[in-house]
């Protein structure tokens, strides 16, 4: 069975989940590691009070014994503790009794940059907050969940998976010239993987392709707009002879303009990966935009917002790499139990001399 991920949650209601499938069995996990990686997400220079509103920590509700897995799926939750505030509002039922706590009045204002709009277009909804809520970086938690136990797969294999801002110094000079301005930044963050093998991915289907796969998951995150591997688009102004990565003898490389993959398989150097980060699109001083219910002009939505939120983009990164790193991990070296996973991973190894 091939490792799956299915997600579900609103922004502001009762919980974020998310179900495991395909695990092997007798895999440790860390409830410290995935709740010190939740904590990661919700700091930052420029974040919003809600950080300090959901203190996030992870729930297992199957899958999992004594921090072992069990090889069946395996379900996480993580709470949002701000919906005490929107029982009324995210109410699944229809809710009885005046309309009381937030969420209580339709949001007709979509702001420009997020989903509001062609969300309430495509599915015909008389809310935004019927898009917007799903649509909100909040749930991105779950998945920074799901990928610290991709994480714990990985190292087991002796991979590790660790993602960063690029020059923090000057993202948190331009967060505090916007924070005066009242309005957002974005940035850029990198993610680097240490410990892959050779063969990873395959040239044989264009959707398998291991930087196809790892750009999709990277790019999927909510205000990513532009994803490169290894030097990505300064690869375009250079001559062949600068731009491609010398073989030694021991199969190695001096250098990684590639970031670790070739023809869409990892050649065993550490792989790299960057993106872009658009300002987010919640202003305090909201742009022009449309009153849906009136059709006039108005100004956008006006919601708690982060001033920036690159550094929590560089784990959730992270948990994305880790995840697809880990789904291509088992497809290749499968295992019902994590210790047949390691072995298989120790057999190629040897078959291949790469490494220990």
């Amino acid at each position: 069975m091939s490792l799956r991920i299915a997600t579900a949650g609103e922004s502001h209601g009762p919980a974020l989940a998310a179900i495991l499938t395909g695990l092997p069995a007798g895999l440790e996990l860390d409830r410290d590691a995935i709740d010190g990686d939740l904590k990661r997400r919700q700091q930052g220079y420029g974040r919003s009070p809600r950080q300090q509103i959901e203190q996030d920590r992870v729930e297992v509700l199957s899958g999992l014994r004594h921090g072992h897995t069990l090889g069946t799926p395996l379900t996480l939750v993580v709470r949002n503790n701000d919906h005490k505030n929107w029982l009324w509002g995210m109410n699944p039922w229809p809710p009885e009794g005046e309309p009381t706590g937030k969420g209580t009045k339709a949001v007709t204002l979509p702001r420009p940059g997020h989903a509001d709009l062609p969300g309430v277009l495509k599915y015909n909804h008389d809310d935004v907050r019927n898009s917007l809520e799903r649509a909100s970086a909040r749930h991105t938690a779950v998945q920074v969940a799901a990928g610290g136990v991709a994480k714990a797969l990985l190292a087991t294999l002796g991979i590790e998976v660790r993602g960063l801002t690029v020059d923090e110094e000057g993202l948190h000079a331009r967060i505090d010239e916007a924070r005066k301005e009242r309005d957002t930044v974005g940035g850029r963050i990198e993610v680097r993987v240490t410990g892959v093998m050779p063969g990873l991915g395959t040239y044989a289907a264009k959707e398998d392709r291991l930087d196809a796969r790892l750009a999709a998951a990277v790019m999927g995150i909510q205000a990513v707009k532009g994803v490169e591997i290894g030097d990505g688009f300064a690869l375009a102004d250079k001559l062949g002879s600068a731009a491609h990565d010398e073989i030694r003898t021991d199969r190695h490389r001096d250098t990684n303009h590639a970031g670790g993959i070739e023809g869409g398989i990892s050649n065993g150097e550490e792989i790299v990966i960057r993106a872009a980060m658009k300002p987010i699109p919640t202003l305090m001083k909201p742009l022009r935009s449309v009153d849906l219910a009136t059709g006039e002009e108005a100004v956008a939505l006006v919601e708690r917002s982060d001033v920036a939120a690159v550094e929590a983009l560089s784990v959730v990164a992270e948990a994305a790499v880790a995840w697809e790193l880990a789904v291509l991990a088992l497809d290749k070296f499968g295992g019902d139990f994590i210790g047949d996973t390691v072995a298989a991973a120790a057999a190629y190894r040897q078959r291949i001399n790469w490494g220990s």
